[in-house]
């Protein structure tokens, strides 16, 4: 799964992609933890040598988490974004996943134009407890939503 769009790419995450995608995670302020575990999940948007943005998807069982969706300061605004949350639903499809969760701080108003609604923490399958996401790494303050797909 490579797409284009310009001279970006955005394809599957490589080992050699991790330190690239913990700086921006840093850069970000969002959690690295788990990304060693689930960097086969991650797609990345490269133009160049440039890594440009990523988006992660960890999976659990029949569910899977979206998660460390960034995009690097002076690539915002061109729709980098919603092209890699796009890549990930696609993936979850092809894995044949029956929903998507994620946790936010701060974009609980951009997720709902892929689908994503706000749901009670309570609702979090017990199975995505297994997410460092989950076991601290995200506050818990952080508001959760689910994609049925």
């Amino acid at each position: 799964m490579t797409a284009t769009s310009g001279r970006v790419a955005i394809r599957p995450a490589i080992s050699g992609d991790r330190e690239a995608i913990e700086r921006l995670l840093d850069e970000r302020r969002l959690p690295p933890a788990g990304l060693q575990a689930h960097l086969g999940g991650f797609v990345v948007a490269r133009e160049g040598g440039s890594l440009l943005g990523c988006a992660g998807l960890e999976r659990y069982g029949e569910v899977g988490l979206l998660r460390s969706v960034a995009v690097a300061e002076g690539a915002e605004g061109h729709g980098l974004g919603a092209e890699l949350v796009k890549a990930v639903i696609e993936r979850a499809r092809t894995l044949r996943l029956r929903q998507l969760y994620l946790l936010t701080m701060s974009a609980s108003g951009y997720f709902p134009r892929f689908g994503f609604e706000t749901i009670a923490r309570e609702a979090l399958p017990s199975s995505l407890a297994a997410s460092e996401q989950l076991q601290g790494a995200c506050p818990a303050s952080a508001v959760p939503m689910r994609l049925t797909l």
